[in-house]
């Protein structure tokens, strides 16, 4: 997959943004990575964060109760027991099996947040900005919508239209 802003390197990091159950992907090489200013290098490995979150956490008996703890994933076979020791999951599966379990872990290494919406380059071309403010500005309309205010979602509804793309432009 080539990159999505110089359309000549290979894709090797992937962005990804799930909210209000719509998913919005960028794929970008490293190089354009770097200058955009995404961390590329300094982030933290996944085991090496969730190693971390574990080493200050409560013991098994505090966090996991006695079923929690007997949770087998009919997938793969994971275990609590081996996450706690291993540091990571076995599969996809294991976050929806186990995550009364995790859930705690989660909302300690995001700030409390337990929706994943992904980052924005700080620098990022002026069509990938606005298709970006066009995601978020859709999200807000049916926040909006479903939290029934109708005045914010009527001034959503024309800011997108007056951005001069319709709602299947994207995706």
């Amino acid at each position: 997959m080539q990159c999505q802003i110089c359309h000549k390197n290979e894709a090797t990091i992937h962005l990804t943004e799930i909210a209000d159950g719509q998913r919005s992907e960028m794929h970008i090489c490293e190089q354009c990575a770097i200058e955009q200013g995404i961390a590329v290098k300094s982030q933290i490995p996944v085991n090496e964060l969730l190693s971390s979150l574990l080493s200050v956490q409560p013991t098994d008996e505090e966090l996991f109760g006695i079923a929690e703890r007997e949770l087998v994933c009919p997938n793969c076979g994971f275990t609590l027991e081996q996450f706690r020791k291993e540091a990571v999951l076995g599969c996809p599966y294991d976050y929806k099996i186990f995550e009364k379990s995790l859930l705690p872990l989660i909302e300690k290494a995001h700030n409390g947040k337990t929706v994943h919406c992904g980052k924005v380059p700080s620098k990022v071309p002026t069509d990938t900005k606005k298709r970006i403010e066009l995601l978020n500005m859709r999200q807000q309309l049916e926040a909006a919508v479903q939290a029934e205010d109708y005045e914010l979602a009527a001034k959503l509804r024309d800011k997108i239209k007056n951005s001069g793309h319709s709602s299947e432009d994207t995706d």
